[in-house]
């Protein structure tokens, strides 16, 4: 499965202005779909996305976003559809690696998912949430991983963080 490569929001929020303002040609533009906007609850015909850097610059009208280098596509009408953000994951609950969760989930349209690898860092420690961490970075959504400031532990314990955190021989 492939890696995202986007910039960080800040490296590309300026590029994505330029781009929606009609200053710097998009790379993608999806043409005449009808695009579900899932917080109204309505169906919006004949609606454009601009995407530039991998991300979207735009939703509406978008032939002034349109250069010679541009890739048009043509939705002919089809929904355009958000991905879902899974807010609150416990991968390993489910008895499965982060892989194969993806492999579950994205088909039906999550495309981010925010983990919180306690479980295993309860098992493992910071070997085990590096573990989690390095999978769901090779996967083709955005998964980031929630530490928590304590560690829930069996018998009652209660694990500070910081007992979780890499020595200096372990950083990068």
């Amino acid at each position: 499965m492939a890696t995202s490569n986007l910039k960080p929001w800040p490296e590309s929020v300026a590029q994505l202005v330029d781009v929606a303002a009609g200053r710097t040609p998009a790379d993608l533009v999806i043409r005449d779909g009808r695009w579900v906007n899932v917080y109204s609850g309505e169906i919006i015909p004949n609606t454009d996305i601009a995407i530039a850097a991998g991300r979207f610059a735009l939703i509406g009208a978008a032939g002034h976003t349109i250069g010679p280098a541009t890739t048009v596509i043509d939705a002919a009408g089809r929904y355009l559809v958000p991905g879902l953000c899974d807010g609150h994951m416990h991968v390993e609950s489910g008895m499965v690696t982060a892989t194969e969760f993806a492999r579950a989930v994205i088909p039906h349209g999550t495309t981010s998912m925010f983990v919180d690898p306690h479980e295993i860092g309860n098992v493992l420690g910071l070997a085990g949430v590096r573990l989690m961490h390095d999978e769901a970075a090779s996967l083709p959504s955005t998964c980031s991983c929630r530490c928590r400031a304590v560690c829930r532990a069996r018998l009652g314990l209660r694990i500070p963080a910081p007992a979780l955190a890499p020595t200096r021989s372990e950083r990068p």
